[in-house]
């Protein structure tokens, strides 16, 4: 099995690129879906959440309600790492959990996550780190013009993130999505041959 960490800043393009490896025959892990999961009733961070932040983030069918939960951690540093730790842990399990199930494979194993940092290299035994990478100036363009998000918004949600050159420090390959849908299926080919020569090397070594 080859472990791939696949990260981009937000309107970079990573959930795109995370589709075509998959075409290409990746098998893909993403931690915000997995995220969505452990905060299901009865899942491992639901009860913690609603013992931590109270009813009030419990929806009528009992499930949790996401948006008055962001409405509490948003501008709030300490109910925010509250939220990290109740369901980083458990985002971090279930990653690991999935990813074993193709120990002895001959896999490429994608693990998508949006905020990864470089002690996720050795917490899930990465084996390389792909880094999905666009301007700022055009990542901000695609929120806006593409998935119609005000540019107030857009704007803040970039600014919470890591930023452009911390992202590439972590970075074994660079997929570069400044550009059209066609040079974007040449990056992602480019990287999908050297992901195969370095699964190869694992194998037969």
């Amino acid at each position: 099995m080859l472990a791939v960490g696949l990260t981009g800043g937000i309107g970079a393009g990573k959930s795109t690129v995370a589709d075509m490896l998959v075409d290409r025959g990746a098998v893909l892990v993403d931690a915000d879906r997995i995220a969505r999961e452990v905060v299901e009733p009865g899942a491992p961070a639901y009860r913690a959440l609603v013992d931590r932040f109270g009813p009030g983030v419990v929806g009528p069918d009992a499930s949790l309600d996401r948006a008055a939960l962001a409405g509490l951690v948003f501008g709030d540093p300490e109910a925010l790492a509250d939220l990290n730790a109740i369901t980083h842990p458990a985002i971090g399990a279930a990653m690991l959990e999935r990813k074993a199930r193709f120990d002895g494979s001959d896999a490429v194993v994608v693990l998508d996550i949006p905020l990864l940092r470089d002690e996720h290299r050795s917490m899930l035994s990465l084996d390389v780190v792909v880094v999905v990478d666009a301007p700022t100036a055009t990542a901000l363009d695609r929120l806006t013009g593409v998935r119609g998000m005000p540019a107030a918004d857009a704007a803040a949600r970039m600014a919470a993130q890591p930023d452009r050159s911390a992202r590439l420090a972590v970075a074994d390959i660079v997929i570069d999505n400044s550009g059209d849908l066609a040079h974007l299926t040449g990056e992602v080919d480019r990287a999908w041959r050297a992901l195969e020569a370095l699964r190869r090397v694992r194998r037969d070594p």
